[in-house]
């Protein structure tokens, strides 16, 4: 009788434990296909943005002698430091509307699309060319905004909070031309902004983002 009742107890246990094996995969597999969604729709909304201002140039490269030679384009790939899930891959746009030879004005978008935290930025940015040599040195500074979501941790400690604040990029790329129209770029930028996305959180008032890509130019 009592070898009965104590299997019984024991194959009551395995049962709770299984079931509660299940239930957390289960949870773990949502939380992932919640974050990959996340994820694909940001990496989606880069891309398109991309292919807009692809558009845009080719575009205006066929709107005649008045936009001949004035529209650029750039596009980067590299990481973010100091933000408040700490290192984040990132991708970077810009779209470059000459007005000189040595300086041009457009928009430049910043994307953190994959991990815990999406951070979209975007602004409005004044570029000096200067020619040193074999290279060019282009300092660069804006205002715009920074939009930040935080999805991080699951249970009682998870923290699920969004914030959005202006955004000043301080900023310097080092041109390496290929040719006439075509060059690699390496891009440092310091970020500031002021998000605060839940108390006990690392304060996120500034980031620093190293950027490599390519730029096609007029």
């Amino acid at each position: 009788m009592g070898s009965t009742r104590g299997r019984a107890a024991r194959e009551s246990l395995l049962a709770v434990v299984a079931y509660d094996t299940v239930a957390k995969l289960l949870l773990a597999q949502e939380e992932e296909s919640m974050a990959m969604q996340k994820i694909r729709k940001v990496i989606r909304t880069g891309i398109l943005v991309g292919l807009v201002a692809v558009a845009t140039v080719v575009a205006g490269a066929k709107d005649g002698h008045a936009q001949e030679n004035q529209l650029g384009f750039g596009t980067d790939l590299g990481f973010i430091s100091g933000t408040s899930d700490g290192t984040v891959f990132a991708l970077g746009f810009n779209l470059d509307y000459y007005l000189a030879q040595a300086f041009s004005v457009g928009p430049m978008l910043l994307l953190a699309p994959a991990g815990d935290l999406t951070e979209v930025a975007v602004a409005g940015v004044a570029r000096f060319h200067i020619p040193l040599g074999a290279i060019r040195i282009v300092p660069f500074t804006g205002l715009g905004f920074v939009h930040a979501d935080l999805d991080r941790g699951s249970g009682a400690g998870r923290v699920d909070e969004s914030d959005t604040s202006h955004y000043i990029p301080l900023g310097v790329t080092a041109e390496f031309p290929l040719n006439s129209n075509l060059a690699l770029a390496s891009t440092l930028i310091i970020n500031l902004h002021d998000l605060d996305l839940k108390p006990g959180v690392v304060e996120d008032d500034a980031s620093v983002a190293l950027l490599f890509g390519i730029r096609f130019e007029p």
